[in-house]
C-alpha cells in the first residue's frame, strides 16, 4: 500500500473535520479565496491509497461507454462518516474504493433541491443555470403528465438555461442518449437540462410518469412496470428496521419528530393500496422501487451498450422527505441510510451484470445537506440566542403593501418570495416614490426580527470579500443579476421560515450546503481527499474522464486528483 499526502498551498496542518468548521472560519474563507480566485486546485490536504480499483484512463482504449450519476436527496456531508461502520454494501464500496471529496458543498446560498440538481451536471451554479430555487424550477401547467393524479401539475426543463454533460456528449457523438429517473420531477429533469431523452418521475398514485414535453405516450416498458403495480403491493405492510435495535444510537420516540406523530418504529403503509403507493415515499422502500426501474430503464433502452457514451441519471429521493419528517437526527434517517446503502449495492450488482464495469463511471452526491429540528438544536444547546428559531415576516411586508396602497401605488409592486425581495419601481415611481427608501426600511425592520441574521443588498453583496464572507459568496452564487432581486435575507443558523416541516434546508451555511462528492470506477484514482470541492466541479472533472469539451464558460474546475493521468 502506498500512501500520499499532497499539501495544494500553503496552509497550517490537515483541515478538521468538515461538521467541526463554522462557515466563517478563516480557512474556509482561505479555501475560499483559493477558488475564487480561480485556481484549479482547492487548498487543504489530500490523503490517498493506491488501490486495483478504477481504470487508469491511459489505459482506456476508449472513454467509458456509461456515465451513472447517482443523486442522493439530503445527502449531508457528514452521514458518510456518521454511519460509516454501519455501512455493509454499496455506500461502503464507494466510500473505500472512490475518491471520496469529503470536504464537498452545493456553494449557491438557497440549498433546495432544483438548484442542486442543476448545478452538477451542468458545472454552474444557479446564477448561470436559472434554477435559482424550487419555486422556479421544473413545475409547468403548459406540459401534462401522461400518467397521474388530478391534482399533479405538469413539468418541463424551459426555465434551464445553457448546457450540461449530456449536451456535450451529444456534441461530440450525435448517438449519445440518456435515461434519467427520480422520485421527484425536478430531480429527474434537471440533470440533463434540456434534452428530450428517456426523463421519468413518480405520480403518488403509484406509476412512473413523464410529460408531453418529453414524449406523446409512455413507452412499452414504462407500462409494463407500471402494470406490475408494484408500489400497491406494500398495502397492510410497514418500514421496520433492518437491524437489532442496539445498532441505532438514536431514541426511537422524540417528540418534535413528524410533529408527534407516527415518529416511533414500524411505520405502516395503511390498508389501502391507493394509500400505501403515497405512503412509500417517506421510506427506503421508495428508493428501491426507483432503482428497480431505472434498472429496467437500462435493460430496456439498451444504453451504455456502445460505442458512444450515454448517461443515466439517478437520483434517491425517499432521504429528503424522511429527513423532512423526522430530522436528521433520527433513528428513521440512520435507519433509511442503512437502508440505501443495501439498495446502491444491489444496483451497482445489477448494473455491472448488464454492463462491462470497466467501461462504467459513476459519481455520487448529494442536492443539499439539512439543519436539525430548531427545537431540538435550541434544547441540545447548538443553537443560542436568536438561533434555531421559526421565522415569519408577514407582519413587515403587510406593512410596506399598507403602506404603498395608502399613498395610492400597487401594494404589489413590492415583491417578496421568502429570502428574496423585489421591487418595481417604475411603479413606485409613478406614484412619486422613492424605491431605495422602501427597500431601506423594510430591511431595517426585517433586522430587528428575531432569527433574521442579515438583510443584504445584491450590489452590496457582489462587491463582498468572499474570501471572508462566504454567505455572501454563495448568494452571489446564487442570483443572477437580471432577475430584479434587491435584497437577500439570510436567517440565523439553525432558524426556519415559519410554517414548514420538521426539519428544512434552504440557508447558505455549511449544515445546508454539505454534500459527499465521490467518483468511482472507469478512469477514477481511487482515495479520500480534505480539498474544498464544490459539486459544479463534478461536470469538468467527468468532461476530462469522458473526453468532451464544455459546450460553455463553466463555473466549476477540473478536481485533478480524481483522475488518473
Amino acid at each position: 500500500m502506498v500512501t500520499a499526502v499532497i499539501i495544494r498551498l500553503p496552509v497550517d496542518a490537515q483541515l478538521p473535520s468538515m461538521m467541526s468548521l463554522p462557515t466563517s472560519v478563516s480557512r474556509t474563507a482561505m479555501v475560499a479565496a483559493a477558488a475564487a480566485a480561480g485556481l484549479g486546485v482547492a487548498m487543504g490536504c489530500m490523503r490517498a491509497t493506491a488501490s486495483a480499483e478504477g481504470t487508469a484512463l491511459g489505459q482506456l482504449a476508449t472513454p467509458p461507454k456509461l456515465l451513472v450519476f447517482i443523486t442522493v436527496d439530503q445527502l449531508r456531508g457528514d452521514y458518510p462518516s456518521r454511519f460509516g461502520a454501519d455501512l455493509k454494501s454499496g455506500l461502503k464500496r464507494l466510500t473505500q474504493r472512490g475518491a471520496w471529496f469529503t470536504y464537498a458543498f452545493q456553494d449557491h446560498a438557497i440549498t433546495e433541491t432544483a438548484p442542486g440538481h442543476a448545478s452538477p451536471l451542468s458545472g454552474r451554479f444557479p446564477r448561470s443555470t436559472g434554477i435559482t430555487s424550487n419555486s422556479v424550477g421544473v413545475v409547468d401547467p403548459n406540459f401534462h403528465l401522461l400518467v397521474g393524479l388530478p391534482n399533479e401539475v405538469g413539468a418541463s426543463p424551459l426555465r434551464f438555461r445553457g448546457t450540461t454533460l449530456y449536451d456535450w456528449l451529444v456534441a461530440k457523438d450525435k448517438r449519445a442518449r440518456a435515461l434519467s429517473v427520480s422520485m421527484k420531477d425536478r430531480g429527474a429533469i434537471l440533470p440533463i437540462g434540456l434534452a428530450k431523452q428517456d426523463v421519468y418521475w413518480y405520480s403518488a398514485g403509484g406509476s412512473f410518469t413523464t410529460s408531453d414535453y418529453y414524449r406523446d405516450s409512455l413507452p412499452t416498458w414504462v407500462q409494463e412496470f407500471n402494470a406490475r403495480r408494484v408500489p400497491h403491493s406494500y398495502a397492510g405492510r410497514a418500514w421496520t428496521l433492518s437491524r437489532d435495535s442496539t445498532v441505532y444510537r438514536e431514541p426511537d420516540a422524540v417528540e418534535y419528530e413528524n410533529r408527534g406523530r407516527s415518529n416511533v418504529f414500524p411505520h405502516w403503509f395503511g390498508e389501502d393500496s391507493a394509500q400505501a403507493a403515497g405512503a412509500i415515499r417517506t421510506s427506503p422502500t421508495m428508493d428501491s422501487i426507483t432503482a428497480l426501474f431505472a434498472l429496467e430503464g437500462l435493460r430496456r433502452t439498451g444504453i451504455g451498450r456502445g460505442p458512444q457514451t450515454d448517461v443515466m441519471a439517478v437520483s434517491f429521493s425517499a432521504s429528503d422527505y424522511v429527513g423532512h419528517s423526522y430530522g436528521p437526527d433520527s433513528r428513521e434517517v440512520h435507519e433509511n441510510f442503512l437502508r440505501l446503502d443495501e439498495t446502491i449495492g444491489w444496483f451497482l450488482d445489477s448494473l455491472y451484470r448488464q454492463r462491462d464495469s470497466a467501461s462504467i463511471v459513476i459519481v455520487l452526491t448529494g442536492d443539499h445537506g439539512v439543519s436539525p429540528i430548531p427545537e431540538l438544536a435550541r434544547e441540545r444547546g447548538e443553537a443560542t440566542g436568536d438561533q434555531g428559531l421559526r421565522v415569519s415576516l408577514r407582519e413587515q411586508v403587510a406593512a410596506v403593501r399598507a403602506a404603498l396602497q395608502a399613498t395610492g401605488a400597487d401594494p404589489a409592486a413590492f415583491l417578496y418570495d421568502g429570502e428574496l425581495v423585489g421591487i418595481n419601481r417604475a411603479a413606485v415611481a409613478a406614484a412619486k416614490l422613492n424605491a431605495d427608501s422602501i427597500l431601506g426600511a423594510f430591511a431595517v425592520a426585517a433586522r430587528q426580527v428575531s432569527g433574521v441574521a442579515r438583510v443584504d443588498r445584491m450590489a452590496a453583496i457582489r462587491r463582498a470579500d468572499f474570501a471572508m464572507d462566504p454567505v455572501a459568496r454563495r448568494w452571489s452564487h446564487q442570483i443572477p443579476d437580471n432577475i430584479g432581486v434587491e435584497l437577500v435575507i439570510t436567517l440565523t443558523k439553525y432558524s426556519v421560515w415559519s410554517g414548514t416541516i420538521t426539519a428544512t434546508h434552504g440557508l447558505p451555511y455549511d449544515l445546508d450546503a454539505s454534500v459527499p462528492i465521490i467518483f468511482y470506477g472507469a478512469g477514477v484514482k481511487p482515495g479520500r481527499y480534505a480539498l474544498f470541492a464544490r459539486t459544479v466541479d463534478i461536470a469538468p472533472t467527468l468532461a476530462a474522464i469522458l473526453r468532451v469539451k464544455p459546450l460553455e464558460k463553466l463555473d466549476g474546475v477540473m478536481l485533478v486528483d480524481a483522475i488518473v493521468r
